[in-house]
């Protein structure tokens, strides 16, 4: 099936997932390991976009032979995940230029009530065939334009007050 989306369509703009910290995952005080928090995010955000979106990175590889790379983390570790703990895990597209994307993700508690950690992911556009950064086709760029968050000012604030913004909302 070609890479499609629906211009008439609503796309939801932010994916949420609910995950349980698991036993083996976490440190020796019970805390989810700090390189644990990506596997959960990026998990998290690959069950929840072909549900919402109808398509995967697989996809888009499979149909254009081109997908992102991560280059660059920024992360911040507010409060720890503890093992047994049911978590909420959202993410969205923040950016999205001709040839980049960034990837916010954020976890709460169940209750929604407090911000653990922060994640933005930027991520490059590549051909594998010549391993360099290639430019998003048409209908992948729009498709993005579609679905990126407009509530978030990337560009205009800082990783530190974006999550000064999370917290205020929550």
């Amino acid at each position: 099936m070609p890479f499609y989306h629906d211009n008439n369509k609503s796309y939801p703009k932010e994916t949420e997932s609910r995950v349980i910290i698991r036993f083996q995952d976490c440190d020796p005080f019970r805390h989810l390991n700090n390189a644990k928090y990506f596997d959960y995010f990026f998990n998290a955000r690959e069950d929840r976009v072909p549900q919402l979106y109808g398509y995967n990175i697989a996809d888009v590889f499979k149909e254009f032979g081109t997908g992102w790379v991560i280059y660059n983390h920024q992360i911040s570790y507010l409060r720890p995940a503890a093992v047994g703990e049911w978590v909420r895990i959202k993410s969205s597209i923040i950016h999205v230029d001709v040839n980049t994307i960034v990837v916010e993700y954020y976890m709460m508690d169940d209750a929604k009530s407090s911000l653990k950690t922060v994640l933005w992911s930027t991520m490059k556009y590549i051909d594998p065939r010549s391993g360099k950064s290639t430019d998003h086709q048409p209908e992948v760029l729009d498709y993005l334009n579609t679905i990126k968050n407009p509530d978030v000012k990337y560009g205009e604030i800082t990783f530190d007050e974006r999550i000064k913004e999370i917290k205020d909302k929550i």
